[in-house]
């Protein structure tokens, strides 16, 4: 029915040894309380009924005397030596259990009572009980077994609703789990899935227009150098026109490699997704990122500004993905900032985690068009249009937010942000 490594089977067994324990343990109990209780008080009696006898002294002499009353063999014996404690012990005769009670008479001839009663219809109570308990135990343990069974077929339930629901699903019909359906402790796990399922959702649409915007931004050079090479080869023509004619085919070759460059970097990137995660102070790194492009915005006549709160935040994460999508921000923001403008690069905590952003002046977006995607581009500078894809990318793999809007207080520009989760990372103490 289970497997060796069945997580249900392993909760069934120790459930079921633990309840298992639990009731042979109280049953134990309760029966060595009834048992002790019961024969106390038969000793009890025949104590009482001794010291009756001692105080009236009702049967007295120099020698052994035996009296049978209500039911009690009494008699009157005499010990070598002096015993001041109440003795009392059981015995079995001819199939029957009788109790007896050694209690002190006369100490000065050294004579004592010893009272002895029949108790064999006590103790086929007490195995009546006994038996009852037994039964009781049985009954209980079996219904501890379905019990068990039950509730780790419960337990397992949204388990085999998850691996349903997944294994309904492929790349053409992929939708969300339905995290409230779910328990409460399953909501992280229902959370997890849905972010993978997004990732894939995105791997999927992205790549094949990957596939696509790649097949087309190369078979659009090609052509031209096709065409050239046809029409240079229509006559003989001077040295100078082919030279001419090598370096427009050269020039083109140059930008068929800074696609493929870029598509390589794609690779590359998702071997650095496969990193082993660090644990780095995010601030410090942006510091440092800061530091690099203010001498490019320099030297390109602009202004970098930056600004960090808290002053230190840890994260633990691949260190190359988040340098790579702070770069690509940073680069897109002064290209497409004007000679003595500003370009921001902050960061502030929000209810997620840590935002990070980089604000620039430039002629901003069309919010309409998916930046992410392959091959999109804006504004009228060169680029392949792959930096922002793989930066969402790098940020899926990340478990961040990433998004591009224009700037909103009345200025032309956009405003390029990053959310890391706080449940990667905790702020660090301010010194």
């Amino acid at each position: 029915m289970f497997s060796t490594r069945s997580i249900r089977q392993s909760f069934i067994i120790q459930l079921i040894f633990a309840s298992a324990s639990l009731i042979f343990i109280f049953s134990s109990i309760l029966y060595f309380y009834i048992e002790r209780s019961i024969l106390d008080d038969k000793s009890q009696e025949l104590i009482n009924f001794a010291k009756n006898i001692a105080q009236e002294k009702s049967l007295y002499g120099s020698n052994p005397v035996t009296v049978d009353s209500f039911g009690l063999n009494v008699e009157v014996i005499q010990l070598k030596s002096l015993h001041t404690d109440i003795e009392s012990y059981e015995t079995t005769k001819k199939f029957k259990t009788y109790l007896t009670v050694i209690y002190p008479f006369n100490m000065d001839n050294f004579t004592y009572l010893k009272i002895t009663k029949e108790i064999s219809t006590t103790k086929r109570i007490l195995n009546k009980i006994l038996n009852y308990i037994i039964i009781i135990n049985i009954a209980s343990l079996v219904l501890v077994i379905v019990y068990a069974i039950g509730l780790s077929k419960m337990l397992v339930s949204p388990v085999k609703t998850l691996s349903k629901k997944l294994s309904d699903m492929n790349e053409h019909l992929m939708k969300p789990i339905n995290i409230k359906a779910l328990p409460e402790e399953f909501e992280p796990l229902g959370e997890t899935i849905n972010h993978l399922i997004g990732r894939i959702q995105n791997f999927v649409k992205y790549q094949k227009e990957l596939f696509i915007g790649t097949a087309h931004e190369l078979k659009t050079p090609l052509a031209v150098i096709k065409l050239k090479n046809q029409v240079t080869l229509i006559k003989k023509r001077e040295a100078s026109e082919y030279i001419d004619a090598l370096k427009i085919t050269n020039k083109t070759i140059d930008e068929m490699n800074v696609i493929v460059s870029n598509i390589l970097n794609i690779g590359r990137q998702e071997g650095a997704q496969l990193e082993r995660p660090q644990e780095v102070d995010i601030i410090e790194i942006l510091r440092q990122k800061a530091n690099d492009f203010d001498l490019l915005a320099a030297n390109e006549g602009k202004k970098l500004n930056m600004h960090f709160e808290p002053s230190g935040f840890m994260a633990i994460l691949q260190v190359s993905l988040l340098n790579q999508i702070v770069q690509n921000f940073l680069q897109n923001a002064l290209k497409f900032t004007a000679v003595n403008g500003k370009v921001t690069l902050k960061s502030s905590q929000n209810d997620y985690g840590l935002l990070i952003e980089v604000i620039d002046e430039g002629c901003g977006i069309d919010e309409s068009v998916d930046l992410f995607a392959p091959f999109k581009r804006q504004g009228n500078k060169q680029g392949v249009g792959l930096g922002l894809f793989l930066a969402k990318s790098a940020a899926d793999a990340l478990g961040a937010k990433i998004s591009i809007n224009n700037r909103d207080d009345g200025i032309t520009g956009t405003v390029a942000r990053l959310n890391l989760n706080s449940k990667l990372s905790c702020t660090l103490p301010s010194i």
